[in-house]
């Protein structure tokens, strides 16, 4: 699971961006992201919109989603210093994987922005370490973020995700944290945490 090479793939024609009411942030984000990473944010919304639409989200879930999903990665690009400044680190992780920041620097900017929604705001800081558990916004689009088909993986992830939501989390977890400590890398403990609450056997 690659976090910054994505092969060149032609921008979605359809997808969130379409909407009226999302065009404007879409046009904002575009601005602060390099064309990669910004089509990496089209193949999110769009697939975070195909897998809503499959769970059967009601229209509040659906445009929370979308909206998320558009501005998932609006900090990703910023300095270490800026996102310092945004969301100042919490254990000696972030200060050293300054990107582990990028969630909740995005929720800031969103708030700047005028987003108040907090299932969008939720799942925008979520989406690096882990959201809660049980939140549909929040799990599509952590799930679309690992298995968007930019990233040329977790295909099986995708195809879970549009029968089964909440295995497709799971699982997209599993595949994180496989891919962490495979490289040797420390996984942040709120990732840990929420695998952790899903893995928890029932009372």
């Amino acid at each position: 699971m690659s976090e910054t090479a994505y092969p060149p793939l032609p921008l979605p024609t359809a997808g969130p961006c379409r909407r009226a009411s999302l065009a404007p942030y879409c046009d904002r984000v575009r601005l602060r992201l390099s064309p990669e990473r910004y089509a990496h944010v089209l193949r999110v919304a769009e697939l975070a919109e195909q897998i809503a639409l499959a769970n059967r989200f009601d229209a509040g879930e659906l445009r929370a989603t979308c909206l998320a999903a558009v501005l998932h990665d609006v900090a990703r690009e910023e300095s270490a210093a800026r996102l310092f400044e945004l969301a100042p680190p919490e254990s000696e992780l972030e200060r050293t994987h300054p990107m582990a920041l990028h969630g909740r620097a995005g929720r800031v900017v969103a708030e700047a922005w005028g987003v108040t929604d907090e299932r969008v705001l939720d799942a925008i800081e979520g989406h690096v370490n882990g959201p809660r558990p049980g939140d549909r916004v929040a799990m599509a689009l952590y799930v679309a973020d690992v298995s968007e088909p930019g990233r040329g993986v977790n295909d099986d992830v995708r195809a879970m995700a549009m029968t089964n939501l909440e295995r497709a989390f799971r699982r997209a977890l599993e595949v994180k944290i496989r891919y962490l400590t495979g490289r040797g890398k420390t996984v942040h403990p709120r990732t840990l945490q929420v695998h952790d609450e899903l893995t928890e056997p029932t009372p």
